[in-house]
């Protein structure tokens, strides 16, 4: 599904890809990451990982947009395939300089609240989550509906009115919180590669390759 989303973001921006530092192919906790970093000119930092483990049981796919010349809320992908279920979350957070009407990714929501919510729990990060953000679980068979509301909730996204960032060291320090956050006080993919790697190569990771808010 990312190559689906990275198809729809190359008919809007012009991608060039980046450097991943040593770190486009890694192995943590039974899973193998395959990874990859672009510049999207015009909006900002992109990242793909994609995980695979447990003999092809477990799938897990992630796709991180960092806006940088676009203020755009950060956009967080992640699907996960494992024994039968299909979870899609897909995650806003306030990075934005000026509020933008985002009504229309709520508009999308609303057309597919018949599917299965799933329970996010509660995080560090709640306070900045904006609540056009999307988290369902399913049986595979809901998959192909999956599909349609990610892209359609994807377009809506690029497709926000939102100005051209000036202040480009405010826009990053806004994304950086939460990337610090992140390292700080933890998440589901952060702990896994702190306790592989230790916290300053998952800083690097992170900064440089994931979200480039280090670059």
């Amino acid at each position: 599904m990312t190559d689906k989303i990275l198809e729809t973001l190359k008919e809007k921006y012009r991608l060039e890809e980046l450097d991943t530092k040593g770190f486009s192919k890694l192995k943590a906790n039974g899973m193998n990451f395959n990874i990859e970093a672009y510049y999207a000119r015009g909006l900002g930092h992109v990242s793909i990982m994609k995980a695979q483990g447990f003999f092809g049981l477990m799938k897990m796919d992630t796709l991180i947009i960092v806006p940088k010349e676009k203020d755009l809320p950060l956009y967080s992908y992640d699907r996960i395939y494992a024994m039968g279920n299909d979870t899609l979350i897909v995650e806003l957070y306030d990075t934005q300089i000026n509020k933008n009407d985002l009504s229309s990714l709520e508009d999308i929501k609303k057309e597919y609240s018949d599917l299965s919510e799933r329970d996010p729990g509660e995080h560090w990060y709640d306070s900045i989550k904006l609540s056009e953000s999307i988290s369902k679980k399913a049986k595979k068979n809901d998959s192909s509906r999956f599909d349609e509301l990610t892209i359609k909730h994807f377009k809506a996204y690029l497709n926000v009115e939102a100005d051209i960032v000036n202040d480009k060291d405010k826009k990053l320090e806004l994304s950086n919180n939460y990337v610090d956050g992140l390292l700080n006080q933890g998440g589901p993919s952060t702990d896994v590669f702190i306790k592989k790697f230790s916290k300053e190569k998952t800083t690097q990771l992170f900064k440089e390759v994931l979200f480039g808010t280090g670059l």
